[in-house]
């Protein structure tokens, strides 16, 4: 039953609609109304993200906000609309895509002095808009828990990512491989404009359109690049560039703490440079470069290795896309050259600090972070195991358990020793603990989240829940949920993920 009129979700008091991106104009999208699930349930909600739009834990207990978040009931002020934007996906031309499944409900401004930036809500999974091409605007239940928790799971590693607030699910069948329950993410971030948006106006050659997509973004977002005098005072290269510094910083966690995104797409990728559209993603269990997390990447174009590689690509499409505005070549391939010292330094920054050497260059050791990957490739080793059992023998503890891991000790030893020898050079105690604020004990290993799909489809969401506490702070030790950070069971090496939600 939908809410009355006073049982209407409310927001709390000062926070108040923008909608700035459906300024715009009906070229950039199509306005229409979500198509709520039948019969909605609360399958999860994080409460970190509802204090972020103002909610309090009444709102997440509502039968209003409950409806409102599946597709049904009203928020007085917000203007639903699916956007459009085209790609490439895996490596091709795909021409107009949009939001096939997504409907941005609007943006949300704070109350004065809140100090929050403003956010846009958007419903995943809440029916078909006209960019739906030959899907049902659905999303599974499983993909969606799937997103909720990894979403969320980042925010707390620190990487930059889109926000959940809720999976809301109901009985609906949606078929997939195999028929499945529907379900439907809400999520949260400053805003969900992707390359994809760029391309599609500067393939149609819709130039006026693309300049004033530009300015939104850089009035809203990078305001910055208005007054820099870099790049000539060319403020669309200065986006650009902006925009590679962002990605680069990005990227560079996504290999530092193991995460491999699966489906890179331009349209998959965050003009803000924040973590977007997790489908098939995965955390490595053990350590291995080459590997592809998505059952549909046959090529391993978007294998975990690649994808610094194929964010430059992506980046360089961005700057084909916004070649019209810039209007020199060489001043965009200037724009995107620091993308890869950017990386390079990022990377090899999160990586001394996983080795509580944030403080030392390495210049005495430089092949230290890259011996020890090809150790941990070898050897087969668990990365987020080794990085937890590392931290541990930094702050005294045996090393025995750490060198268990290794097929072959010799090398291990020789690499350890190596390492320990610049490990004197910080105190035994802070190094410790950055290593500990570093290297997390808890990820959303694939196993975990098929075991809480399992228990979700009879209806069981203790495990969803037990699962975001864990991932909300996942580098304190939460006493009895060892197992939860335990290795992989074999059996997880056969969990096929792949595009379809």
């Amino acid at each position: 039953m939908l809410p009355t009129l006073t049982e209407r979700a409310q927001l709390d008091a000062g926070w108040r609609w923008a909608n700035r991106f459906a300024a715009l104009g009906p070229d950039f999208y199509t306005e229409l109304a979500p198509q709520g699930v039948p019969e909605p349930y609360w399958v999860a909600a994080s409460r970190a993200t509802a204090s972020l739009l103002g909610l309090g834990e009444d709102a997440l207990a509502s039968s209003a906000w409950l409806q409102a978040l599946a597709g049904h009931g009203h928020l007085e002020g917000a203007r639903p609309l699916a956007s459009v934007y085209s790609g490439h996906q895996f490596g091709v031309w795909a021409g107009q895509l949009g939001d096939g499944r997504a409907l941005l409900l609007g943006e949300l401004a704070p109350p004065p002095g809140h100090g929050a930036g403003s956010l846009e809500l958007q419903l995943k999974g809440s029916g078909l808009t006209p960019y739906s091409r030959m899907g049902d605007g659905r999303a599974v239940l499983r993909s969606s828990i799937r997103e909720f928790l990894c979403s969320e799971a980042m925010h707390a590693l620190g990487v930059p990512t889109t926000r959940a607030l809720s999976v809301i699910g109901s009985d609906l069948p949606v078929y997939r491989e195999e028929p499945e329950t529907a379900a439907v993410v809400a999520r949260v971030a400053p805003s969900f404009i992707r390359f994809g948006h760029f391309e599609h106006f500067s393939f149609g050659n819709q130039h006026d359109l693309l300049r004033q997509l530009a300015d939104h973004v850089i009035d809203q977002h990078y305001p910055a690049c208005r007054s820099t005098s870099a790049f000539g005072g060319n403020s669309y290269a200065a986006l650009l560039h902006a925009v590679a510094l962002r990605t680069a910083q990005m990227v560079a966690q996504w290999q530092a703490v193991g995460f491999c995104h699966g489906v890179m797409n331009t349209d998959n990728m965050s003009i803000l440079g924040l973590t977007i559209d997790y489908g098939p993603f995965q955390f490595l269990d053990t350590f291995d470069p080459g590997h592809i997390c998505n059952h549909s990447d046959h090529s391993g174009r978007y294998a975990f290795n690649r994808q610094p590689q194929v964010a430059y690509w992506n980046l360089f499409c961005l700057g084909q896309a916004l070649l019209p505005l810039i209007e020199d070549q060489d001043l965009a391939i200037a724009a995107l050259e620091p993308y890869k010292s950017s990386y390079a330094d990022a990377f090899a920054r999160h990586m001394r600090a996983k080795l509580g050497l944030a403080d030392l260059t390495l210049e005495s050791d430089p092949s230290l972070i890259e011996d020890l990957l090809q150790l941990l490739a070898r050897n087969r080793v668990d990365y987020t195991i080794f990085w937890r059992r590392l931290s541990h023998m930094a702050g005294g503890t045996d090393p025995t358990t750490l060198r268990e891991l290794f097929g072959d000790r010799p090398a291990f030893d020789a690499w350890l020793l190596r390492y320990s020898e610049l490990l004197r050079l910080i105190p035994q105690g802070k190094a410790a603990d950055l290593m500990l604020k570093s290297n997390p004990k808890f990820v959303l290993r694939n196993h975990l989240a098929e075991e809480a799909i399992a228990a979700a489809k009879q209806k069981d969401y203790s495990l969803v829940q037990t699962l975001l506490t864990l991932l909300e702070s996942p580098f304190d030790e939460h006493p009895g949920m060892d197992a939860y950070a335990d290795f992989a069971p074999a059996w997880a090496a056969g969990i096929a993920i792949s595009c379809s939600s």
